[in-house]
């Protein structure tokens, strides 16, 4: 298949003023597009070419590193964007996906925490997750380094938050905290993580 680059589900200044037109710009039309047009380089000749993203993405992950970079950061953007939306954030959430959330977590405000502090915490380039894991179901708060995401360890990213810095430093500079804090709280599209979650682990071939 050719990796493409999709329209943005909202305007440039949808998410003002936690996410600026400028960042969106530059995220979504340099760096975004940058992977695409490198993976759809790089998966040549691979045995690839006809997979789907996830079992490209897997494989490279296992195979052929520098095209996992760019698969993996490709996966990531696809849902990083459908994460996000105008009036989003917020502590009321469908109701499976709350219950889990108290279950698994120990609730909305145990989430939040864990979810900004991890992805504070993660040094140098990389995403904070809310993932469930496929063989027991259980949701988990978890970061990876770079381009990776919890689908190539066994997990199901349900939610995901971009903190490589071209995500943030044009609004918050080296606030990482407080771009999270404002991600969780007025920007997460709910209702696609609620959806996400709905459909349980994703199965992959590889």
């Amino acid at each position: 298949m050719t990796f493409k680059l999709p329209d943005l589900p909202y305007s440039y200044d949808a998410l003002g003023p936690y996410m600026s037109s400028e960042t969106l710009e530059y995220h979504h039309d340099k760096h975004h597009k940058a992977y695409v047009d490198k993976g759809n380089e790089l998966i040549q000749g691979t045995g690839q070419e006809n997979a789907s993203l996830e079992d490209a993405m897997v494989w490279a992950y296992k195979n052929k590193p520098g095209l996992f970079n760019q698969l993996g950061q490709h996966y990531n953007h696809l849902h990083f964007w459908n994460w996000m939306k105008s009036g989003g954030g917020g502590t009321s959430l469908p109701g499976s996906l709350q219950s889990k959330i108290d279950s698994d977590i120990g609730g909305y405000e145990s989430f939040r925490d864990e979810f900004v502090k991890k992805g504070t915490g993660q040094f140098g380039s990389g995403w904070v997750w809310l993932a469930q894991d496929n063989k027991t179901g259980k949701l988990e708060v978890t970061n990876t380094p770079n381009g990776e995401n919890p689908l190539i360890h066994g997990k199901t990213p349900i939610l995901g938050c971009d903190v490589w810095e071209h995500s943030y430093y044009i609004d918050y500079r080296n606030a990482r905290p407080k771009y999270l804090e404002a991600f969780v709280d007025n920007l997460v599209n709910w209702d696609y993580v609620a959806e996400l979650f709905e459909k349980g682990p994703q199965k992959i071939a590889a």
